[in-house]
């Protein structure tokens, strides 16, 4: 069966990688179907990459940036009519499914129109001048090139938050799509092409994170690097880029906790919890891996969920009946099997699931049953270590500071969630859950874009996408103008 070939795009041009390798992209829900071939790149791609982003940069500097935003905002609006279509592409080669890809691709639409009203609103201070006849401002810089590490589960939601900040502050950017996923950030550099962005002021290479990637950290002209991935990858992404005193902006990975105090709705906690343990497969660093229930209402909660979970209709996302889609790859399903038996192992019961779907419908792709830990205690390894798939655990508490100590006693931070009825408790859980998201009777997920995204501890190194991102992707200048016509010497000339 045909399928197309891709490239990367460097300066403008579509070229393929210097070692004329590819790498295919499968679906996940059916192996045999390829959505493409992308290329295989190493450091030499890279190379010309940042090449060509110095060189655009050089301009795109210059331009206003308001001016920068109406690019921002014709994508957007491209975006907008595109967004079926994209949708479609990111499921095939994704997995999740149609209502969620949808979702993606609006977030991406939902950046595009945030960050282009930020082309009026880069904003710097004025303040008085120690001396007379002196003015003192600052002012936002751009960076320079800046290389982007982008990952699979949000194919096109993640890459739009670092590359719209990026673009509107006048940066060139070089953006390394997931081996998994890359045509959902060819889409969505498609459309900012098609918005009129010069070339070489966006350039895309695709290829593994030890080639590429590495790259990218390592290369001198690249000033800065924003990453999203696991804990471990980040670790090491820091290390590398701290050799060229590179800053990196870093979202990691999480292992997240819903509270269920004995007051709440428990319908509502219910609803929460499904979604957060079991939309996108599991697969996201705000999912829902560990539900905390107070004791009183922990069987009742506990045979309502499992029941609910059972009933989950696991499938290719492309069927909008579905309601969980396939893991994106082998290497995922070996990681939900091995923490699943590790799980056992410790004493954890099975309530549900726990099995990889192989027969039938399900035998040319890579899908596991959404699955019910309970019996689980905090220091057991699968309360404690992201799985990042279909698995959640269910932990019994007795009082409300007891769920504070679990949530916050794993060396993740980024979601948290409580739900109760009494507004004390709500405003403690606010100041005292170390995250760095925190939602009220509402899950784990769920982030909206222009509120600061990023988390804590292991999750993070303390700079956030969304409202953020635009102090990353900038660098700040002080501006003195001494209009005295005399050499005025701070510190000296005006002290008593």
């Amino acid at each position: 069966m045909a399928y197309p070939t891709f490239h990367n795009l460097i300066g403008g041009e579509w070229l393929p990688a210097l070692s004329g390798k590819t790498i295919l992209n499968l679906n996940p829900a059916n192996h045999a179907d390829v959505v493409g071939a992308f290329p295989s790149s190493h450091a030499e791609d890279v190379g010309l990459a940042v090449a060509a982003a110095k060189k655009a940069f050089a301009a795109w500097r210059l331009v206003p940036a308001p001016k920068r935003a109406e690019v921002l905002m014709r994508a957007g609006l491209l975006l907008q009519q595109r967004k079926e279509q994209y949708a479609h592409d990111m499921t095939r080669e994704m997995g999740k499914v149609l209502a969620e890809t949808r979702g993606d691709v609006q977030e991406a639409i939902d950046e595009a129109f945030y960050v282009a009203g930020e082309g009026r609103r880069l904003f710097g201070q004025t303040t008085p001048s120690e001396l007379q006849n002196k003015f003192a401002m600052s002012v936002r810089m751009p960076v320079g090139v800046v290389g982007l590490i982008t990952p699979w589960n949000f194919p096109m939601a993640i890459p739009s938050w670092k590359l719209f900040p990026a673009l509107v502050a006048g940066n060139a950017c070089v953006i390394k799509p997931a081996t998994d996923t890359p045509l959902s950030v060819y889409n969505l550099v498609q459309a900012l092409v098609d918005a009129g962005l010069p070339p070489g002021v966006v350039n895309i290479v695709s290829g593994s994170g030890s080639a590429v990637g590495r790259s990218l950290v390592e290369h001198p002209d690249v000033r800065a690097i924003s990453f999203t991935g696991s804990s471990e990858v980040g670790s090491l992404v820091a290390q590398r880029a701290a050799a060229t005193f590179k800053p990196v902006s870093l979202e990691m990975g999480g292992k997240n906790a819903q509270i269920v105090m004995d007051d709440a709705n428990l319908e509502l906690a219910l609803e929460g919890a499904l979604w957060g343990s079991f939309g996108t497969t599991g697969q996201r660093c705000t999912a829902t891996s560990r539900i905390l229930l107070q004791k009183r209402i922990a069987e009742r909660f506990t045979a309502e969920f499992v029941e609910r979970a059972k009933k989950l209709k696991v499938g290719d996302g492309l069927e909008e009946s579905v309601e969980v889609g396939p893991q994106v790859n082998p290497s995922q399903i070996e990681t939900s099997t091995k923490y699943l038996a590790i799980a056992l192992a410790e004493g954890a019961k099975l309530l549900a699931g726990g099995h990889p779907l192989t027969e039938g419908a399900y035998a040319h792709g890579t899908f596991f049953e959404p699955t019910v830990l309970g019996g689980v205690t905090p220091g057991m390894r699968i309360a404690r270590e992201e799985v990042f798939g279909p698995v959640v655990s269910l932990i019994e508490f007795d009082s409300f500071e007891e769920a504070i100590e679990i949530a916050n006693s794993i060396d993740y931070g980024l979601s948290t969630a409580l739900y109760t009825k009494d507004v004390n408790r709500a405003f403690t859980a606010i100041r005292d859950l170390e995250a760095g998201i925190t939602y009220i009777n509402a899950p784990t997920i769920g982030a909206e874009v222009h509120l600061p995204f990023g988390g804590v501890k292991h999750t993070g190194n303390g700079h956030r996408e969304g409202l953020g991102a635009i102090d990353f992707f900038t660098t700040w200048k002080a501006v003195y103008v001494d209009y005295s016509d005399k050499l005025q010497r701070a510190q000296i000339d005006n002290a008593e």
